[in-house]
């Protein structure tokens, strides 16, 4: 039996270039990437194609990466889906909130490709282990 390290990755960015910048850093890892830019069409594209991941900024119009580890914390189809944070907010009150909200990794802005990846296979590692 071998251990795949790549998956499905869901990245919800409201910013562009930072979008871009994430799924080619994913991608040339050889993840498959699906991309939100909100966090309303994070729940419905996470429900749907049901990814190994997702990473979500936080500060984003309508509904906040906060609320939205909330809600697919909630729904029974999302509830074990692991949850990076990736966000400009860098206090440690923003990193407990998070662990609080059901994020399983804090990773503030600026990252490397490096820390972006680490942050990645410790969720889908640590959410395909079955024994």
């Amino acid at each position: 039996m071998s251990l795949t390290l790549v998956g499905t990755i869901l990245i919800v960015e409201d910013s562009p270039s930072e979008l871009e910048l994430m799924s080619h850093y994913l991608r040339e890892s050889g993840y498959n990437v699906i991309k939100a830019s909100g966090a309303k069409e994070a729940l419905e594209q996470a429900i749907l194609q049901q990814p190994d991941a997702i990473v979500t900024d936080v500060v984003m119009p309508g509904m906040s990466g906060f609320e939205l580890c909330r809600s697919l914390k909630k729904n029974p189809t999302t509830q074990k889906v692991p949850i990076v944070i990736c966000s400009s907010k860098n206090l440690e009150i923003d990193r407990l909130w998070a662990m609080k909200q059901g994020a399983d990794v804090y990773l503030t802005k600026p990252y490397t490709r490096e820390q972006l990846l680490r942050a990645i296979k410790s969720v889908v590692i640590k959410n395909n282990e079955y024994f």
